[in-house]
């Protein structure tokens, strides 16, 4: 897939390293379709090869109020994917295997910078791709799964027990509660809380320590690689 043919993603870079990931499907709350899915897994291919990227954050369009309202699949809007496209998507592979392991293995640091509901894939998309997650105070989460009668993707069934124990992973699992940032934040699910309006400024502040000349970019790669060798 080309970058420019991106639909759901606004994928900007600049000079200084920093790459920004913005969903953009506002009249879905952000919803992920396999389409968002690609679009992403490009957006990190193109990283990795761009000696010139250094980090990702990734974030809502503000105007769908949400970080993301996690995955959905509409058969029609399927169809109205060109077919050079629709070649590339594996529809089959309901769990994201394929995006799973592109975003854990990915080489460099990702910052999410959670602007508003994240549920469903809309939480465990950065619970498994980012290093750092910021949240803004008026977020919040919810591992939904339950309430559409299936289990928990993109594996985070088998990572929320590291990051909270393996009965509060249950807990949060099998009843799918609303988790306000400040919940979230006890739960050590992200790493800090900010006002609304901070949230991307300081995302871009963190994220300005992991690049030349304030960080050392090949240090805090090998860091990275050597944490995710499960």
């Amino acid at each position: 897939m080309n970058i420019e043919d991106f639909t759901d993603i606004v994928y900007e870079k600049e000079d200084n390293g920093i790459c920004t990931a913005t969903i953009s499907r506002p009249e879905r709350r952000n919803a992920i379709s396999q389409l968002t899915w690609l679009e992403l897994e490009t957006i990190l291919a193109d990283m990795e090869q761009d000696e010139k990227s250094k980090v990702l954050i990734i974030t809502g369009d503000p105007k769908g109020r949400a970080f993301s309202s996690g995955g959905y699949f509409d058969p029609k809007a399927a169809q109205m994917i060109p077919d050079t496209i629709k070649k590339e998507i594996d529809f089959t592979d309901m769990a994201r295997i394929k995006t799973v392991s592109a975003l854990f293995n990915f080489s460099k640091p990702i910052i999410a910078a959670i602007n508003g509901l994240a549920i469903g894939g809309g939480i465990t998309m950065p619970l498994v791709g980012a290093d750092l997650i910021y949240m803004a105070e008026d977020a919040w989460i919810g591992f939904y799964f339950v309430k559409r009668g299936v289990i928990p993707e993109f594996a985070a069934s088998f990572l929320l027990p590291f990051y909270v124990g393996f009965q509060k992973a249950k807990e949060l699992i099998y009843f799918g509660d609303k988790i306000t940032a400040q919940q979230a934040l006890e739960l050590r699910l992200v790493n800090k809380v900010l006002p609304n309006d901070q949230l991307i400024p300081y995302a871009r502040e963190q994220a300005l320590r992991l690049i030349p000349p304030k960080g050392p970019t090949r240090a805090i790669n090998l860091m990275k690689k050597t944490m995710h060798k499960y």
